[in-house]
């Protein structure tokens, strides 16, 4: 839970409410391709806030604030059941299922502004699921969420497994 909590994609969106976007300071490659509402950017500018809050006023202070800060974001998350990354979820089963690790294999198009890239991942040398993203990372989850799906698939049709 604590992994989904302090993600990106859980930061992001209380950061944008806050207007951080507009609040931080980009340079001029940045500013023109939409830095002030990147996912990345936003996390960062919140943790970084959050970090200055415990540095000033100390660890209560700083707890209170996260608190009514992500309260809302954390009984989403729970309600939902989106507990955890997907390329963690994939390793921990591949690895109590004894089966090889999984390894990503990442490409990008585009120019550096505005890249999108591809991942697969495989397990034991089979590809398993593929995915694309803004960012390698969000690529290689959507991969590896694809990736769970296709081994649910097969273990939902092989009861033995």
């Amino acid at each position: 839970m604590r992994a989904s909590v302090v993600s990106s994609e859980a930061l992001a969106p209380v950061a944008a409410e806050l207007g951080v976007g507009e609040a931080v300071l980009l340079g001029k490659g940045e500013e023109t391709s939409g830095g002030r509402t990147k996912e990345s950017i936003l996390a960062d500018c919140l943790e970084a806030i959050i970090a200055a809050v415990y540095l000033s006023l100390g660890l209560a202070a700083a707890t209170a604030f996260v608190v009514g800060l992500l309260e809302e974001p954390i009984a989403v998350i729970a309600a939902e059941g989106r507990f955890g990354d997907p390329k963690n979820w994939l390793q921990e089963l591949t690895a109590r299922l004894n089966f090889d690790f999984p390894s990503y294999k990442v490409t990008d198009k585009g120019p550096d502004h505005a890249k999108v890239f591809f991942a697969e991942v495989s397990v034991g040398g089979e590809v398993l699921g593929s995915g694309t993203g803004a960012s390698r990372k969000i690529a290689e989850k959507v991969a590896a969420a694809a990736a769970l799906e296709v081994m649910a698939a097969r273990r939902s049709d092989d009861p033995s497994t």
